[in-house]
């Protein structure tokens, strides 16, 4: 053991030396190199912060068909879906996910809607012809309606103080027609966040907790929209 200390000095000079070092980082990228090809590196993905793998985001649109959604035979809105993206037009109508339990729970959906195109995200639904009761988040950039995306829309309670319609309404434009963006809504019991591209524009308390549960539904409001949407998710809450 003795004989090998020379050595051993000599080697430890060397690696300390700026050659010695930059033949160091050369032999350990060669060793993950090679560890890679092996197979025994996984590559790092970068995910948001609320997204890390914990299989809470459930995909509710399959970018294939209309699997896990239905329509009430009363209305006449067409629904179909090209190159992954779901799209209504057509008469009004809704798209109502099968499931009608939803409570509490974060629903997103990125989206586009054309010009002078009107419709709306919603939640908490009953099932039913026409304009569903129900909770909706708006989806309209230029219609003539002057209620924007990003609005909790009043009609779940037509006897809103001014107050309380100002905290819910939007009304400047918060995306171009036909451009993609993101609508979030975050239930919690009587509590209401509705979100746009991140930012939020609706905090909200229905005293009265108008519509406890229900559906998931997008809308088609007239023949004059096109509405298309590319992702549905959501990710249910503990109950308060």
């Amino acid at each position: 053991m003795r004989g090998r200390e020379p050595r051993m000095a000599n080697l430890r000079i060397f690696f300390n030396t700026k050659e010695g070092i930059m033949r160091s980082y050369t032999l350990l990228a060669l060793g993950l190199v090679l560890a890679a090809m092996c197979g025994l590196l996984t590559p790092s993905v970068s995910v948001a912060a609320d997204d890390k793998g914990d299989g809470k985001w459930v995909q509710l649109f399959n970018g294939k068909d209309l699997t896990g959604w239905k329509t009430h035979p009363a209305d006449k809105a067409k629904w179909e879906v090209k190159d992954g993206i779901l799209i209504g037009t057509g008469p009004a109508g809704h798209l109502f996910s099968e499931r009608g339990d939803y409570e509490n729970f974060r629903y997103r959906v990125e989206a586009k809607i054309n010009d002078h195109g009107n419709s709306g995200q919603y939640f908490r639904a009953q099932y039913g012809p026409s304009f569903p009761k129900g909770y909706e988040a708006q989806i309209n950039s230029t219609h003539g309606d002057p209620i924007r995306t990003g609005s909790l829309y009043p009609a779940f309670n037509r006897k809103l103080s001014m107050a309380d319609r100002k905290k819910i309404l939007i009304m400047k434009q918060l995306h171009k027609p036909d451009e993609w963006f993101t609508q979030e809504v975050i239930a919690e019991g009587n509590h209401i966040i509705i979100k746009v591209n991140g930012k939020t524009t609706v905090d909200f308390v229905d005293e009265n907790n108008t519509y406890p549960k229900g559906h998931f539904a997008i809308q088609q409001h007239d023949p004059g929209t096109v509405i298309q949407v590319r992702k549905i998710e959501v990710m249910e809450l503990p109950a308060k």
